[in-house]
């Protein structure tokens, strides 16, 4: 099993550590396009427009500097780099010994700077959303499509994959319909009063909460109906739609977090 998780906006700076170094990140097939986007985000955070170009607050121009400084910056876990609702949630942290072990060969992050890192892999913080075009690179979802459905093959195997993703990450790589029995995608839907809505909160929160268990019950599910039963049997409420060329939609209703 393989599980795909959006990165954070927000990130924690690492205080001290290693300044970074590709060679020894995961997906090594990955470095070059690595290096192009790093460089064409430290030339878009020099210019005098960065903060547009980027849509950085003009109170948040401290991150442009961080961006700067990529190569150089101190290092730290990338599970400890994500933070906010959902990475909060899932704890990595707080797991237990066998689900940290899980963790590390079962989640990936999407980046936009590092395409698919894992939670052990040193990067520091940075500043750059999916959405972005970059001066002289183009969208950042653009420069991954290309080479990102081979690093996440390679991670998959002949397991399952189960697709957290926010949509702006979603577009950086897309199941083909060869995949498609084994992919299960996940939306979380707040019930109140009879209504149904999907809510950023609950949506971050519960996706945490479901690798948290995933992670720490063990199990391997390897079809989106399997995958479908452990949750249920977690105590999720879980509606699985009609198998599609992308995938299974499986819905996790809730009623708080």
């Amino acid at each position: 099993m393989l599980i795909l998780l959006p990165p954070s906006e927000g990130k924690t700076a690492p205080a001290r550590g290693k300044p970074l170094d590709l060679s020894t990140l995961s997906h090594p097939g990955l470095t070059d396009v690595r290096r192009h986007v790093i460089g064409a985000l430290a030339a878009a955070s020099a210019r005098g427009d960065a903060a547009d170009v980027l849509g950085i607050g003009h109170t948040q121009l401290d991150l442009l500097a961080r961006n700067r400084s990529l190569e150089t910056a101190a290092t730290s876990r990338a599970d400890r780099v994500y933070t906010g609702v959902l990475y909060d949630s899932l704890g990595f942290d707080s797991l237990s010994p066998a689900a940290r072990r899980r963790a590390a060969t079962r989640v990936a992050v999407t980046s936009s700077v590092f395409g698919l890192v894992r939670p052990a892999d040193r990067i520091p913080a940075y500043r750059l959303s999916g959405d972005t075009t970059l001066p002289g690179l183009g969208p950042v979802a653009g420069a991954w499509r290309a080479v990102l459905g081979d690093a996440v093959r390679e991670s998959l195997g002949d397991g399952l994959l189960v697709d957290l993703r926010s949509g702006t990450y979603a577009a950086f790589w897309r199941p083909p319909a060869d995949l498609a029995r084994r992919v299960a995608t996940v939306r979380v839907l707040h019930e109140s009063h009879g209504t149904r809505t999907v809510v950023s909160h609950f949506n971050k929160a519960t996706k945490g909460r479901i690798v948290r268990a995933l992670l720490e019950d063990g199990r391997n599910p390897r079809t989106p109906a399997a995958l479908a039963r452990a949750l249920r049997e977690l105590s999720w409420q879980v509606e699985e739609a009609p198998a599609g060329q992308r995938g299974t939609q499986l819905d996790v209703v809730v009623a708080d977090v």
